[in-house]
């Protein structure tokens, strides 16, 4: 699923040397949310997939934490964007 070349998809908000870390000195809070918003998107998708409707409600449940951590991205609040970044930063 991962290719050998790790592309980032945020390469576009830093300066960074492409395949570097997420976590690195030049990240700050936005673009560390937005890492954990594609990978937690990444899980819905995995949820969705299990057969019989039996990963829909974790989907959805997903799917509501990451419409509301765009929306603190949105309003630029970043209290909300850091408790979002904690939740996110624990799905599994």
């Amino acid at each position: 699923m991962t290719s050998a070349t790790n592309s980032d998809p945020l390469d576009f908000l830093s300066n960074s040397v492409p395949g570097s870390s997420p976590g690195g000195p030049q990240a700050d809070l936005i673009q560390l949310l937005l890492y954990e918003i594609i990978r937690v998107k990444e899980l819905i998708k995995y949820y969705e997939s299990i057969p019989n409707g039996a990963g829909q409600l974790g989907a959805s449940i997903l799917q509501e934490l990451v419409s509301e951590a765009y929306q603190s991205l949105v309003n630029y609040d970043t209290i909300l964007m850091k408790k979002y970044y904690d939740l996110l930063l624990n799905c599994d």
